[in-house]
């Protein structure tokens, strides 16, 4: 729902909303994300969440997880991700990259940037808990 010059608040329809807007740069009152940052955010928590899933049946345990994506904007639209995941396991690197791989293949939010054609490059830290 629009509800002054460029802020939206959007809603699920099951009880969740958030508000987007604009930077005063270019018109906004930064009352919330752009819907272009929105959609690289819900990219990290599509990833943080699927990760979890593949985690489990893997049995991968970690004590923390982060994900943190810098999009490359073009003329229109991101071209192009760079990612970096930090996590606090006891299980080696490789046993991380896998279970990265296995994400990327199922994670609806990363399949959408892939099928637009953005690339995203994958940094994994593994760190002791």
């Amino acid at each position: 729902m629009w509800i002054s010059k460029y802020r939206s608040v959007l809603d699920n329809g099951r009880g969740h909303s958030v508000v987007v807007d604009l930077p005063p740069s270019d018109g906004g009152e930064d009352t919330g994300a752009t819907a272009l940052e929105l959609a690289v955010m819900a990219l990290a928590g599509c990833v943080t969440t699927i990760f979890k899933k593949v985690a489990e049946k893997r049995k991968l345990e970690y004590a923390g997880l982060e994900v943190e994506i810098e999009a490359e904007k073009g003329e229109k639209t991101v071209e192009r991700c760079r990612a970096r995941l930090t996590i606090k396991t006891n299980a080696s690197k490789e046993e991380v990259e896998k279970t990265l791989r296995l994400t990327e293949n199922i994670c609806p939010v990363g399949i959408l940037f892939e099928q637009a054609g953005v690339k995203t490059e994958w940094e994994i830290q593994v760190e002791a808990p």
